[in-house]
Order: structure tokens, then C-alpha cells, then sequence
């Protein structure tokens, strides 16, 4: 029998988890943020709209590793532990961050300059496919039963962190930064800086205590660990919801929170500097709402919270799209964000504990990390390109709706098929298996 973590421990472990977590979407925000300067300078075309398209296409190219990385990385964590796979993690994501931060330009090297920053992105997939599930099955095997919905959405906060964090550098340096000094070295900044923290993360991390319920779980299986094909078998329906249950949040993610600078400055023709301060004022309402909604479902249940969320999401994503397209300004993207993000708070609240919760110990981060990664892969790794081509192609400025919509149906679908607390009773059945085993060998 393992003691149980005191308050302090759960805290640092906690701290950790959410920093480490930080850095690793701080880089893939950055990247979406500026992606109109790195298209100038690695993907050099006659066509702007061309260029973009190739630099949000390298966007996505990570996300084809994010499956592989999740899975492999999930297996990792569930055979050698949480603490292990996200200390690996780390590691990866600093050494790709590097790469970008200091990549010479195409005029430097050719195509060697754009085949650096595809490099970067897919090891980049590879580290962050791992990171949500073994972070997320760390943050919640290591909270208290009755707070387990508060600390699983530290995972999403430290997300919101980063985005967050990556709003702010791009505001910095574009509002201080001459266009020629930022398409010289100023867009490195906010990639070095990224790269400053790496180091602190994995002290953190290599000072973490394994989970509770990990070790359990492992001392259960006897040292003989589920694969892949027999996961799969016994949660097709865990995998299937999760997955389902992840495209909204995914879309959102992508399309309101990531691309909706270059959106609102593009399509819109809103100055980039003051588009970028108006998402920080959201992201941080986000980030405030999200441990609320996560405490929430720790008294009302994971399923009615996030039941109201989607609904509410998929009700006024449409009309405020269309409100804010009809006469752009700078308000008017406020209110909108503003609104959506306190909503989409409301669903990243209590998101990840409800996700883990419908796996077993033994095969959380796996099944986390393949449900998670496709629905990312998917729906939300391309998001940018997909918006972007639709405006093109319908000359609608409202066409990123389209498919935010078209997300959120999936998502609240998938949530009312969610199960409240059956991997407990999993676990239990579990344990009593082990327990017969025994006794009938004595």
C-alpha cells in the first residue's frame, strides 16, 4: 500500500504538470500566431494567399505525428509511468523548439529552410501527442476523488497559458517591432524565449512523485502490461465518445482561439497589434472560467456541464460570426470573444477529467492519447487551412462558422453518450479479478 501524496506534494506535482504542459503548446501557439511572417520568409511564393496556405499546411504537418507520439508515447506512460513519458516529452519539444528559434531562412539556404521547420513541427507532433494524456491521467490520478474535476482542468488551463502567453509576445513584438526588424530576427523572440523555459520544466518534472494510483495499477497487472489490440478491444466505446467528445474543443481551439488573429486581420482588415490585445482579454476570461467549470462538475457531474456548454456553444457561435463580419470592428471581435471563450471555459472545465475518467488505470494515457490525437489530427490540426481555404474558395467571411459548427453537432452527440464514473466500477472489477487469481492459486 502506497501513502497518499500530502497536500504539498499534490501541489508541486500539480505545478509541474501545468508548466510543462505550458511550454508545450506555447510553441505550436506561437507558430499559428505568426505564421503570416514565417510564410514569408520559409515559404517564399508570386501568391501571399499561396505562402500562407504552405506555412498553416506545415501547421498541420505535426499533427500526422501526433497519433504516433500519442500512442507510442501512452504506452510508454502507462508501462513505465507518467513521470517518465513527460519528462521524455519535455525533452523533445525543447530540442524542437531550438530548431525553429534559430532555423536560417529560405534566402539563406533554400529549400533547406522550409524542410527545417517541417522537421521541427512533426518531432513537435511527435513530444505533444504524448503530452495531453500523460499529463492529464497524471493530473487526475494524482487529485483527491472529490476534486478530480478541478484538477484535471489544470490541464487545460496551463493550454490556456500558453495561449495566453503566446498572444502576448505576439502583441510585444509586433506593436514594438519595425516590419523589418520583426521579418529579421524579431520573430525569434518569443521562440527563444520558449526555448529559456524548457529547462525549467524538465527540473520540475524530474522532481515529480509517480502517482498513487499508477503504482497500484501496475503492482495489478503482475508486470504484464495491456497492449495496444487488447486496449482497443475493451474501450472501443471509451475511444469512440472521447473522440468524438475532443472535435469540438479541438475546432474551437483551432479556429477561434489560434487562427482568429490572422483571421480577423486578413478577412477582416483589423490592425494585427490590436487584434492580438483583444485575444489576450479572452483567453485570460477563458483561463479564469475553466477550474470554476471544472469544480462545478465536481458537484453536478462531468456530463451536465459539459452538456450545457456545447449547447450554448453551438447556439451562438453562428450568429456572432455573422454579427462581427457584417460590421468589423475591433468591438465588436471583443464581445464575440469574450463570449465564445467564457463557453468554450465552460466545456475545457471539465473536459479532461471526463475523458480520462472513461478509461482504467492501466490503459489511460494509451486510450487517452489515441482518442485525443485522431479527433486533433483530424479535425483541428488542418483547421487554419481548412477556414482559410473555405473564405477563399466562398468569398464569405463567415465561412469559419461553417465548421465550428459542423464540430459542435459531433461534440454534443458524443458528450450525451459519456459515462459518469464506470471506470470505477471498471477498476473494482479489475481489482476483484486480481483478488480470485489469488486466492485460487493459494
Amino acid at each position: 500500500m502506497h501513502a497518499s501524496p500530502s497536500g504539498t506534494s499534490r501541489t508541486r506535482q500539480v505545478t509541474a504538470a501545468v508548466i510543462g504542459n505550458a511550454l508545450e503548446w506555447y510553441d505550436f501557439i506561437v507558430y499559428g500566431f505568426l505564421s503570416s511572417i514565417i510564410a514569408r520568409l520559409f515559404f517564399p511564393s508570386d501568391s501571399e494567399y499561396a505562402s500562407l496556405l504552405m506555412a498553416l499546411a506545415t501547421f498541420g504537418v505535426g499533427f500526422f505525428m501526433r497519433p504516433v507520439g500519442g500512442v507510442l508515447l501512452g504506452l510508454y506512460a502507462d508501462r513505465k509511468g507518467r513521470k517518465a513519458a513527460m519528462q521524455l516529452i519535455i525533452l523533445l519539444m525543447t530540442v524542437a523548439i531550438a530548431m525553429i528559434a534559430f532555423a536560417p531562412d529560405y534566402t539563406a539556404i533554400g529549400l533547406g529552410a522550409p524542410l527545417l521547420i517541417v522537421v521541427a513541427r512533426m518531432l513537435q507532433g511527435f513530444a505533444t501527442g504524448g503530452e495531453y494524456a500523460s499529463a492529464t491521467a497524471f493530473l487526475v490520478e494524482a487529485a483527491p476523488a472529490n476534486r478530480r474535476g478541478l484538477y484535471g482542468a489544470w490541464q487545460l488551463f496551463g493550454q490556456c497559458l500558453a495561449v495566453f502567453a503566446g498572444s502576448g509576445m505576439g502583441a510585444l513584438v509586433t506593436h514594438t517591432l519595425a516590419p523589418e526588424a520583426l521579418d529579421s530576427w524579431g520573430w525569434r523572440l518569443p521562440f527563444i524565449l520558449g526555448l529559456l523555459i524548457g529547462p525549467v520544466g524538465l527540473w520540475m518534472r524530474r522532481h515529480m512523485e509517480e502517482t498513487e494510483a499508477f503504482l497500484e495499477a501496475r503492482e495489478a497487472q503482475r508486470g504484464e502490461p495491456i497492449g495496444f489490440g487488447r486496449m482497443l478491444r475493451e474501450n472501443r466505446r471509451a475511444v469512440a465518445v472521447t473522440l468524438g467528445a475532443t472535435i469540438t474543443g479541438t475546432v474551437a481551439f483551432y479556429v477561434v482561439l489560434v487562427n482568429m488573429p490572422t483571421f480577423a486581420h486578413k478577412q477582416l482588415g483589423l490592425p494585427l497589434d490590436q487584434v492580438f490585445m483583444v485575444q489576450m482579454a479572452a483567453v485570460a476570461l477563458m483561463t479564469l472560467v475553466i477550474p470554476f467549470a471544472g469544480a462545478l462538475s465536481d458537484r453536478l457531474g462531468r456530463r451536465p456541464v459539459l452538456l450545457v456548454g456545447n449547447l450554448v456553444f453551438l447556439i451562438i457561435v453562428y450568429p456572432l460570426f455573422t454579427w462581427v463580419a457584417a460590421a468589423p470592428s475591433l468591438e465588436r471581435l471583443l464581445a464575440m470573444q469574450l463570449l465564445l471563450c467564457a463557453t468554450i471555459g465552460v466545456i475545457y472545465g471539465p473536459a479532461p477529467t471526463a475523458a480520462s475518467e472513461q478509461f482504467p488505470t492501466a490503459v489511460r494515457s494509451t486510450g487517452l492519447a489515441l482518442s485525443n490525437n485522431l479527433g486533433v489530427m483530424l479535425f483541428g490540426g488542418f483547421a487554419p487551412f481548412i477556414v482559410t481555404w473555405l473564405t477563399k474558395t466562398t468569398g464569405n467571411p463567415v465561412a469559419p462558422a461553417y465548421y465550428v459548427l459542423f464540430a459542435a453537432v459531433i461534440g454534443l452527440v458524443s458528450v450525451w453518450f459519456f459515462r459518469e464514473g464506470a471506470p470505477a466500477a471498471l477498476e473494482r472489477q479489475a481489482r476483484r479479478q486480481v483478488t480470485s487469481q489469488t486466492a485460487r492459486s493459494l
